[in-house]
């Protein structure tokens, strides 16, 4: 028979697995682009390869066949990068120096120091196990909502950033529509296209003035020193029992993070989740959106704008494939499928003008912006997708009605601007995407200004 005192441990033990549960519920829609795939689309986590329940308005008429389909992919979970594992790694040793009678009395830091610090700067942002999943059951998905496209040996070209997590989220991919299709099986043949998929590094006026322009990220570095970041940092501080000079947002940063990474890779609750609230994980989901919008979004034009050049290839080889179809002849590349980053995807909704918000998201109006659009968890998590379909369709009354486009981001149709319609006529869509299809000059928008001006002055 066990002992009482063994006994007695077993509810709190339990007890403790539930709250720490608990806790990550009420967290995780709040990760910002380190949110699980399943964060939007909740039915995943009962069957992975459920398509949902049907959205309203999707149906489309009977005689449209879809001629082809253009996917662009965020690679699947992946690990921290090694920048991320040293900060946590920081933290931990500086819990783990703690005095043990100082620790006895705090039991947050005592579960935290000893948590097992299983981060190692190798991994430094791979694919994860479950980031390989999140792409095999995304391929199995898109096939059964595609079949016509996806049928035994259509071809597929396959292309991805040269990053490894992105390389292997391709592979993933490939591998989750099985050997039907006309493929190689070799990692190499997925074409590296770091044009496209990373046009941000080849964007002078966007590296020199945002990525690498401290006073670019005002609002953020504002919003870190802000009241809202001070009484997150004073609790975890008290929690921690550390003196509050000892911590920074960036160090609690990397705490929410690692309680997001223990979810997303392990799907496990991590102690580190202990030490936020629901309402802490809506303010530091704020301080990861601040970021997205200044250096993604809407902040200044070049970060959207240096994405035309992947707008309009979209565009050209729809081109391509209607130009085939009225011709009578096969469609040369029915099925595109290219695996980038958030930094991919974010700029290139802007550019397209969705989740944007009346006001501007600032370090001073987190609380009027509670219901904002702009939220990055909910638009390019783990695994986020955007697929373009275009469509033949026979007994129409029109020659315009014949060719016609739908959007899809994370599996769920898109409302065009122009019709607040699940669907488009490709003529209509390009009209309204005019200006950027033939005004949008890459090489002109990249282009650092000769005189020497502000950032702010520029962007």
């Amino acid at each position: 028979m066990a002992p009482r005192w063994a006994a007695a441990a077993l509810p709190s033990a339990a007890l403790l697995l539930l709250l720490l549960a608990v806790a990550s519920a009420g967290l995780s829609g709040y990760f910002g682009t380190k949110s699980r795939y399943e964060e939007v689309n909740p039915h995943l986590l009962r069957d992975p390869l459920s398509l949902g329940p049907a959205a309203a308005g999707s149906r489309l008429p009977a005689a449209c066949a879809p001629l082809q389909l253009r996917a662009l992919l965020r690679h699947g979970t992946r690990y921290p990068t090694a920048g991320q594992i040293r900060r946590l790694g920081e933290l931990h040793a500086r819990l783990l120096r703690r005095p043990a009678a100082a620790a006895a009395g705090c039991s947050a830091a005592a579960d935290l120091a000893a948590w097992q610090m299983w981060y190692e700067e190798s991994l430094d942002g791979r694919l994860a196990p479950q980031g390989r999943r999140d792409m095999e059951h995304l391929a199995r998905r898109l096939a059964a909502r595609f079949p016509a496209l996806f049928a035994a040996r259509r071809r597929l070209v396959l292309a991805s950033s040269s990053k490894h997590r992105c390389l292997q989220s391709g592979a993933a991919f490939r591998r989750g529509l099985g050997p039907s299709l006309s493929l190689g099986s070799d990692e190499v043949e997925v074409e590296v296209n770091d044009s496209l998929m990373r046009f941000f590094d080849h964007c002078a006026k966007f590296v020199a003035l945002v990525e690498e322009n401290d006073t670019a990220m005002c609002q953020v570095n504002a919003f870190k020193e802000g009241p809202e970041m001070r009484k997150v940092l004073e609790k975890v501080a008290s929690a921690l029992c550390l003196p509050v000079e000892e911590l920074n947002a960036d160090l609690v940063q990397v705490a929410f993070l690692a309680c997001s990474y223990e979810l997303a890779i392990k799907n496990v609750t991590s102690p580190w989740c202990s030490l936020f609230s629901e309402e802490d994980a809506k303010v530091l989901e704020y301080l990861n959106d601040l970021k997205q919008y200044w250096k993604r979004g809407y902040g200044y034009d070049i970060n959207s704008r240096s994405s035309c050049i992947l707008f309009q290839d979209i565009f050209q080889h729809l081109d391509k494939a209607v130009e085939e179809s009225k011709s009578s002849k096969p469609i040369s590349s029915p099925l595109i499928v290219q695996v980038g980053h958030a930094e991919t995807l974010q700029p290139l909704l802007a550019l397209m003008g969705f989740f944007k918000d009346d006001e501007p998201l600032k370090a001073n109006n987190y609380v009027r912006q509670m219901h904002r659009k702009f939220r990055s968890g909910r638009i390019v998590p783990y695994a986020a997708n955007l697929v373009f379909v275009l469509y033949h369709c026979d007994q129409v009354k029109t020659s315009k009605e014949e060719y016609q486009v739908q959007m899809l981001l994370n599996e769920k149709l898109m409302f065009f601007h122009h019709s607040n319609e699940t669907i488009s006529t490709y003529a209509d869509l390009k009209d309204y995407y005019k200006d950027i299809l033939e005004n949008c000059h890459f090489k002109e928008e990249c282009a650092l200004p000769k005189v020497n001006i502000t950032a702010v002055d520029e962007l």
